[in-house]
């Protein structure tokens, strides 16, 4: 084991009652880089552009754009509205590097899926955001289950439950896709589990 500092996930899971879709990504970046105390809370980050264009035409639908914020208490209304929860894969991880980057994490502990999705018990999809997530994802299920890539979902069990793996693209400025079309591969995604038009 390395000797660098283990790091266990700051935020609970946010879990709405009526959640049938559960969104993991790998890990919060470092706190320095936090707009706010939630999910994907760098200002550079895409997630919430990328919502903004899908739901509501605009990218800037979920940002305060004078003072480089994001509006949460809209951003937690619209997720609890479609039911969507977010939590990460990793619930402890080593930054080999100190920073955001999934290429230099390390997962130590998982997270507890099954715990997760016991509260969450409409939940039907799993969506993971980039190749980190997918595999520490991976890690929950039988060897057998075949892993989601960018184009193809896959079915998956877990204590008797069915359930749909997908795999989306990273919304990290590191990905090299631009905004549109990532917005694009997401908008097939909400699209095809019945929330967007």
């Amino acid at each position: 084991m390395s000797e660098q500092q283990i790091e266990t996930h700051p935020l609970p899971p946010f879990l709405p009652i009526n959640a049938q879709l559960l969104m993991l990504g790998s890990f919060p970046p470092p706190q320095s880089k936090w707009k706010m105390d939630f999910y994907y809370p760098n200002f550079q980050n895409d997630m919430w552009r990328i919502m903004g264009l899908l739901f509501f035409q605009d990218k800037n639908q979920f940002l305060d754009l004078t003072n480089k914020q994001f509006k949460l208490t809209e951003i937690k209304a619209f997720l609890e509205y479609y039911g969507i929860a977010i939590y990460d894969t990793a619930y402890q991880v080593i930054r080999q590097k100190g920073n955001a980057s999934d290429q230099f994490l390390e997962v130590v502990t998982p997270s507890p899926l099954i715990e997760i999705l016991e509260k969450i018990p409409a939940c039907h999809s799993i969506m993971t955001t980039g190749e980190k997530a997918t595999n520490t994802l991976m890690l929950n299920f039988s060897p057998d289950t075949p892993k989601p890539t960018l184009n193809q979902a896959s079915q998956a069990q877990l204590k008797q439950k069915a359930l749909q793996l997908y795999r989306l693209p990273s919304s990290s400025r590191a990905y090299p896709l631009a905004l549109e079309k990532k917005a694009e591969c997401y908008a097939e995604f909400f699209r095809n589990i019945g929330m967007l038009n």
